[in-house]
């Protein structure tokens, strides 16, 4: 009867404490919180543009650090042909390598 007894005050407490007063509210505010105090981050994904009836297949790579800088690289998966777009306090830079031609 005791053992009874103890293991349904136990299942009341972890009930009442799991449920605590964390609303919605408070999981935006942490998360806006969390993502204004971002110092860099890096992301990578696939992007399908269409032009008419043709698909071209792209491989992004997007890295930011504080201050506004930016790497974003664009590689093309039918014909690997790369693109990458840099952004810092000097300016805004779009670099295209040459196929065929190999760098000096």
């Amino acid at each position: 009867m005791k053992k009874l007894f103890l293991g349904i005050i136990l299942c009341g407490i972890f009930l009442i404490s799991g449920c605590g007063k964390y609303t919605e509210d408070d999981i935006i505010k942490d998360l806006t919180k969390k993502i204004e105090n971002t110092k860099a981050y890096e992301i990578e994904g696939t992007m399908e543009i269409t032009n008419n009836e043709d698909i071209y297949t792209y491989s992004v790579n997007v890295g930011y650090m504080e201050k506004d800088n930016y790497k974003i690289s664009l590689v093309n998966l039918d014909n690997n042909h790369e693109q990458v777009i840099l952004r810092n306090s000097d300016g805004v830079y779009v670099m295209t390598h040459k196929s065929g031609s190999s760098p000096s």
